[in-house]
């Protein structure tokens, strides 16, 4: 059945999970979800244009346009496995608890300089997302580049056997998804399966040269591109700080990010080390970092009428806040600002983290500080102010206007902190 879909989805190349994205001609893959089942949807998505919808329940198989698999899902990730065996091109691999999408679209800059680059869409990087993306490769890619993002022990692994990289990295481990891993030891097991592949498959791994539990998890016998500050990395690249857009410097080139804050260093630094890797010009390279901007939602600065935004309210845990409030403490400016949001996905160690960001705030020396969502509003036991939800802060910042400040606004996804930018 395989070879037979393949057959059809050269000829239908669009593959679609979604009956609000129909394209014409496309390949639909009728899904299921807790709360939903895509088969029921196979008739509305061949009625909007799809050429062919892959159901896995008999009843809904009206004519030829309905594919029958045993099970849709399985059938997609099969698919996707024979086209990227049929690609030509290397695949790097990369994962880690932050920085994966940044670090992402920057070796998408700088490999596109030189190469037909296709990369991860958005934050496509599960079971679902890297199936798509792998059929999203035309075959004349010349550099293809996936994220792959995980919340429980062996799905890094499970997403290398269908993305079979070539290379790979990780970004960096912290604290994330624990409800999924227990602990930070099961998200390094977790992260590290991508190094294992690598090692099974004889690959080389890119490291940057400080990662020291990284390093210690690289089997002996695996090839390493070191690269960072320390002399002896293979690809030398230097941190000129960030006051508040990360500098670096390549040999004696200095290039000017639009990238906010210390932590994007090594996201930059790994760009530039695949680059050259690759044989990207040192003159490719800066263009590409300088000419890119982040978006939706990632470390976005925003200047209102009033104030200085950095908007990084994309998503939030533990090791993310830590870096967002350190590089907030390091940017000059007289007046700083922090509005933080609720970290979620943390299980039983929710409650001692979100003090332990508290307390973090009380450290930062930084005075003005709003606490958003349920779990913060629970624990503060500060004069900082406090907010069940975004709504209750929208209402104060009516009220008491912020000015001439430099605001950090930091929390998970679905505290959908953005709204709060039209109220600075």
């Amino acid at each position: 059945m395989i070879e037979k879909l393949y057959q059809i989805y050269l000829q239908h190349s669009n593959v679609c999970i979604d009956t609000r994205k129909i394209t014409p001609n496309c390949l639909f893959f009728a899904l299921k979800g807790p709360n939903f089942n895509a088969n029921e949807f196979a008739i509305k998505a061949l009625e909007k244009g799809a050429s062919y919808a892959v159901v896995d329940e008999e009843k809904y198989v009206l004519d030829e346009r309905y594919l029958w698999v045993e099970d849709a899902l399985e059938t997609l990730q099969k698919l996707a496995l024979k086209h990227r065996r049929q690609l030509h091109c290397p695949v790097l691999g990369i994962t880690g608890t932050n920085g994966k999408t940044t670090s992402k679209e920057l070796c998408f800059q700088v490999l596109k300089q030189k190469y037909k680059t296709t990369a991860t869409a958005g934050n496509l990087n599960n079971h679902i997302g890297v199936p798509l993306t792998l059929l999203s490769i035309p075959l004349n890619t010349e550099f293809a580049i996936v994220e792959m993002g995980a919340n429980h022990i062996g799905e890094i692994d499970f997403l290398c056997r269908l993305a079979e990289p070539d290379y790979g990295v990780i970004t960096n481990v912290g604290k994330a998804h624990l409800e999924g891993f227990g602990s930070l030891a099961g998200v390094l097991e977790t992260k590290t399966e991508l190094y294992r592949y690598l090692s099974e498959k004889k690959r080389p791994i890119f490291i940057k040269d400080n990662q020291q539990i990284l390093i210690e998890k690289i089997p002996g016998h695996c090839e390493k591109i070191n690269f960072g500050q320390q002399a002896d990395s293979k690809w030398k690249i230097t941190n000129k700080g960030a006051q508040p857009f990360v500098k670096v410097e390549l040999d004696t080139n200095e290039i000017q990010s639009q990238l906010i804050g210390d932590y994007n260093f090594d996201n930059i630094a790994l760009s530039i080390a695949v680059g050259l890797e690759f044989g990207v010009s040192d003159k490719q390279i800066k263009e590409a970092i300088e000419c890119y901007t982040p978006s939706n939602n990632r470390s976005q600065i925003i200047e209102t009428k009033s104030n200085t935004v950095l908007l990084d309210a994309y998503n939030a845990n533990p090791m993310s806040i830590e870096k967002a409030i350190h590089n907030l403490s390091t940017i000059n400016h007289q007046k700083k600002v922090m509005i933080l949001g609720d970290m979620f996905e943390l299980g039983i160690e929710a409650d001692k983290e979100h003090i332990h960001v508290i307390n973090q705030c009380l450290n930062s020396g930084i005075k003005e500080v709003y606490l958003v969502g349920e779990i913060f509003s629970r624990l503060n036991q500060t004069n900082y102010k406090s907010y069940e939800n975004t709504t209750g802060l929208k209402e104060h910042l009516q009220n008491h206007q912020v000015d001439d400040a430099f605001v950090l606004i930091k929390g998970s996804r679905s505290m959908k902190l953005e709204e709060v930018v039209d109220y600075l």
